[in-house]
């Protein structure tokens, strides 16, 4: 069954190409979504891990990062029929079979237990998403799919390699093909040190890159600020959620082999240099779509950080995975309708639109509260936790430095925020015919809902998920048995953000 996560998006993909008539096609979007997150918590519910020469199989820490995806897919996906039919000179056949395509796609590295199909898989979401990029077929956006393109190749070339590290210091170690995860995990003690430090760095690099973790980042904000806000919701919560995964499976591969401290300040170095950056680039910023693409260089900084502080910070930080893209999919929903309605994303062309788009602007307000870690928001859960988790393991200096960051950023990002959203109208503004309507704010308002309900309480069926997906971390085999009925039991360790 679990085989059918990765076969439907594709098959209605291909039939999305096949299909003449628009409509339908279109509503192939939600089908699918849907469709997709109810078969994953039937295959969460009832499945049990295959056998350890499985090249697919989906454990505790690929179905976490799944949900995520599908979840922010669904959202996307109800989201979409409306923002097409405003579109109705673009290409729907295209946008349709790329964006099914990445689903099926992040499925397959999900499940992917081969550090080689995980490549593969990660490659070709770049290659899909491609197209979505250029939707709007101006020179900015061919600008940002160049870079988009180039750099995303350049990172993953260097993944390539780093792989092919990790596989060389596999064979010193005695070990040969199949080299599943399992399989490099349990032999861990023999790997070549040397070759696996040398591949964990140029993986970190490569993977970091399709990230967009500092200094790597510079896709991001041409490619964000230039797409419509349903593909950045999707680059934003979808490809960078699937680069991190790609990365935390040589990250358990390397904590196995005992060098987990040595990847641990690589990855605490990127996380602040992320965040720093970010905050140096928010600072008197006037595009707010361009503002949100350094949120997210911000937030990809707070993931690794969380991996690199260890432990609890890291449980955290993949719940943060999850906190992100709920927040990311309403900051780029409601930036793509205040966009249509002013024709611009520039101040001072756009202020007040809470006058002019009173939903999209208050959710948009919102969105801003949450992502920057205001309670009772999901990121706040995961923010405090880490940064608890930092301060009270010796990392004193780190921690401190993450909140005075995360405060900064608060401010920087509050400067623009403030004024697209309550400022006065601007006589330079442009005036568009589009206004807020339940179909293009409905799916917003869902997933705010749904990050406030994460940072309230989270369900034990899926607090035991985050339990065996962090606990695949510590250079463990995947936990054997993920069930989302009954399994609290699975780990005794509780969380309860």
């Amino acid at each position: 069954m679990a085989l059918l996560l990765i076969l439907l998006p594709l098959a209605a993909a291909a039939l999305a190409f096949l299909l003449k008539d628009s409509t339908l096609r279109v509503r192939l979007l939600p089908a699918t979504g849907a469709l997709h997150l109810v078969l994953l918590l039937l295959v969460l519910r009832a499945w049990r891990e295959l056998p350890h020469n499985a090249w697919l199989g989906l454990d505790a820490l690929g179905g976490w990062v799944l949900l995520v995806v599908s979840v922010l897919f669904l959202i996307c996906a109800l989201y979409a029929p409306s923002y097409l039919s405003l579109r109705p000179d673009r290409d729907h056949r295209v946008f349709t079979v790329c964006i099914l395509a990445f689903l099926g796609l992040a499925s397959l590295l999900a499940l992917a237990r081969h550090p080689g199909v995980v490549w593969v898989a990660m490659e070709t979401t770049t290659l899909v998403t491609a197209p979505l990029v250029y939707f709007n077929r101006n020179r900015r956006s061919i600008e940002a799919t160049w870079k988009y393109l180039v750099l995303g190749s350049v990172g993953i070339a260097l993944a390539l390699l780093g792989t092919l590290f990790v596989a060389y210091s596999a064979h010193m170690g005695g070990l040969e093909e199949p080299l599943h995860f399992n399989r490099l995990m349990a032999a861990g003690a023999s790997l070549s040190r040397p070759w696996l430090r040398a591949g964990f760095v140029l993986t970190l690099v490569g993977y970091g890159t399709k990230m967009g973790l500092a200094p790597l980042h510079s896709w991001k904000p041409d490619a964000y600020g230039e797409t419509p806000g349903i593909v950045g919701a999707l680059l934003a919560g979808g490809v960078t959620s699937c680069a991190f995964l790609a990365l935390l499976r040589i990250y358990a591969v390397v904590v196995a082999a005992g060098e987990g401290p040595f990847a641990r300040e690589l990855l605490l170095g990127f996380g602040l240099l992320s965040m720093v950056w970010a905050l140096v680039f928010m600072v008197g910023q006037v595009d707010f779509k361009r503002l949100l693409a350094y949120s997210s260089v911000e937030h990809m900084g707070i993931l690794v950080f969380g991996i690199g502080i260890g432990g609890l910070a890291a449980r955290f930080a993949l719940f943060h995975l999850a906190a992100n893209a709920l927040v990311k999919s309403v900051l780029f929903l409601s930036a793509g309708n205040i966009h249509r309605s002013y024709a611009s994303k520039q101040l001072p062309q756009v202020t007040g639109a809470i006058r002019r788009t009173p939903v999209s602007a208050g959710l948009f307000f919102l969105g801003f509260l949450a992502i920057t870690g205001l309670p009772p928001f999901a990121p706040f859960i995961s923010e405090f936790q880490i940064a608890s988790a930092a301060l009270t393991t010796g990392h004193l200096a780190s921690g401190a430095a993450f909140l005075v960051l995360l405060g900064g950023i608060f401010l920087t990002m509050s400067d623009t925020v403030m004024q697209v959203v309550f400022g006065v109208p601007s006589p330079q503004r442009i005036r568009t015919p589009y206004k807020d309507t339940f179909a293009t704010t409905a799916p917003l308002v869902l997933a705010m809902v749904l990050a406030l309900a994460l940072g309230i309480h989270l369900p034990a069926p899926l607090r035991a998920l985050l339990e065996g997906a962090s606990s695949a971390l510590e250079g463990n085999p995947p936990v054997p048995v993920v069930s989302l009925t009954g399994v609290a039991q699975v780990v005794q360790t509780e969380v309860r953000p």
